[in-house]
């Protein structure tokens, strides 16, 4: 979540291709680490003119019309979000009214249609979510004018995932690279540590940082989604793609080797002292927001690195620190051959067929939608078309352009792409079994068989 995940559905492309992409964006992530904000004068890296002035989509007159809309953005990303609305209320005559869903938005949205109550347009930041809705029989499929939108700026991938059954109901409005790892300059600089490469290289970085006397890792615990992250990056790299489809689909169970593998590896994080922020049972009560700012607070500051997606830079805006200066991004480290590259993303889907709702979602597919949140910073979208000098800065210009030349070879997040049950409910399913995880990193076992257990209550297994 945080709003955000790791992708899929169906893009499949070979190993070699794979490799190729991941590196590409591996090393346009370091490129970025060094590049600061003011690299490039603020040229478009790519996207169409149309997106860097004017407008770009034609939208209706809605005089009168009023509009609820739910996702689970707070704080920073909301305000951002508001600037949207703002434009398309602006342009349209209409009145929009945001609610907060929380976390649980299958929960939130479940409740509000048992009551008749149901939002005009909802962004479930799960693919288990977007398709649990669907399959209920819960969302209008995409009007004209929001398909076309779709089919000019969106790769296939990106529309195959908005889409359930052949049937095209979501626009991925706003994506995240889930695989990075955000660090304060200074810690580093201070230990005397570079940006490692791979998992082994991190865990020494690790110790180093640790001896220097500030807490290495930076965990946000509390909000268990964090730590579904952290699994699907080592094991996407470790295992691979195709185990980690199989494993995405419950096609393999929990108790596999490959995981054991994966659960072993992120326990020599977890499980060693001195490593994490706070110990064990601090990261367990640290929520996603505070794991970033204290990442960049204080002097020293309570952790020298946090592992999250480019969203952790609306949170480091909340601090002193400037991103590409104090505040620098590496890729998450190869824990096999390569290093992982794992997204997620926030649909927006109709759950009222009205005008004003596909007015909306067409405009949330067009480059001008994607252009105000983007300028506002921590915000990539999968938008193939919007300018990249919309971009606040070069880190997340960098970023994004990963993303678009990774075409349709990435993985989602595997938690989102489960059924809610399992990976999307605070408190239950892979959420609390990898918080339980984290209190206790030596009982892998244990672990694989809640799991398990849990995965194949809900997938029907």
């Amino acid at each position: 979540m945080g709003t955000s995940r790791t992708r899929r559905a169906g893009a499949r492309a070979t190993a070699t291709t794979r490799a190729a992409l991941a590196l590409a964006a591996a090393g346009a992530l370091t490129l970025t680490a060094c590049s600061g904000n003011g690299g490039d004068g603020g040229k478009s890296k790519g996207g169409s003119e149309g997106s860097s002035g004017g407008v770009s989509v034609q939208l209706p007159k809605l005089t009168g019309q009023k509009l609820q809309v739910a996702a689970v953005w707070t704080g920073p990303e909301r305000a951002s979000f508001l600037k949207v609305l703002e434009e398309f209320e602006k342009r349209t005559g209409a009145t929009v009214d945001y609610i907060p869903s929380g976390d649980d938005m299958a929960g939130f949205i479940g409740s509000k249609v048992a009551g008749g109550g149901q939002p005009d347009v909802a962004f479930p930041p799960q693919v288990g979510v977007l398709r649990e809705f669907a399959r209920k029989g819960w969302l209008k499929p995409l009007g004209p004018e929001a398909k076309e939108q779709l089919a000019k700026n969106f790769s296939p991938g990106w529309r195959k995932l908005g889409s359930y059954n052949s049937t095209e109901y979501g626009v991925y409005y706003k994506a995240s690279n889930k695989s990075l790892v955000w660090y304060n300059t200074k810690a580093f600089e201070d230990a005397g540590v570079a940006e490692p490469k791979d998992w082994a290289e991190f865990l020494k970085t690790a110790q180093t940082v640790a001896d220097s006397g500030v807490p290495p890792v930076s965990v946000g615990g509390a909000d268990g989604w964090t730590l579904t992250d952290w699994f699907e990056n080592v094991y996407l790299s470790q295992a691979g793609p195709e185990k980690y489809d199989l494993l995405a689909q419950h096609k393999i169970k929990w108790t596999d080797p490959s995981v054991t593998q994966a659960l072993t590896a992120l326990g020599r994080l977890f499980g060693t002292p001195g490593l994490l922020a706070g110990g064990n049972s601090g990261a367990l009560q640290t929520q996603f927001p505070a794991s970033v700012t204290q990442t960049f607070s204080g002097q020293p500051p309570k952790a020298a690195m946090v592992s999250s997606a480019d969203y952790a830079a609306t949170n480091i805006a909340q601090t002193k620190a400037e991103v590409g200066k104090d505040a620098k991004v590496f890729p998450f480290p190869a824990v096999g051959s390569r290093s992982p590259v794992v997204t997620g993303g926030d649909a927006a889907v109709a759950l009222k067929d009205t005008k004003g709702a596909q007015a909306l979602l067409t405009f949330l597919a067009s480059t001008d939608a994607a252009k105000i949140w983007a300028q506002a910073g921590g915000f990539i979208s999968p938008n193939k078309e919007l300018d990249r000098a919309a971009y606040a800065n070069d880190t997340m210009r960098e970023i994004a352009e990963a993303l678009i030349k990774a075409g349709d070879d990435f993985r989602f997040d595997m938690s989102d792409q489960a059924p809610a049950s399992f990976g999307g409910k605070p408190g239950q399913g892979e959420w609390k079994d990898l918080q339980d995880f984290l209190k206790n990193p030596k009982d892998i076992a244990g672990t694989q068989k809640k799991l398990e257990q849990d995965a194949a209550k809900a997938y029907g297994s």
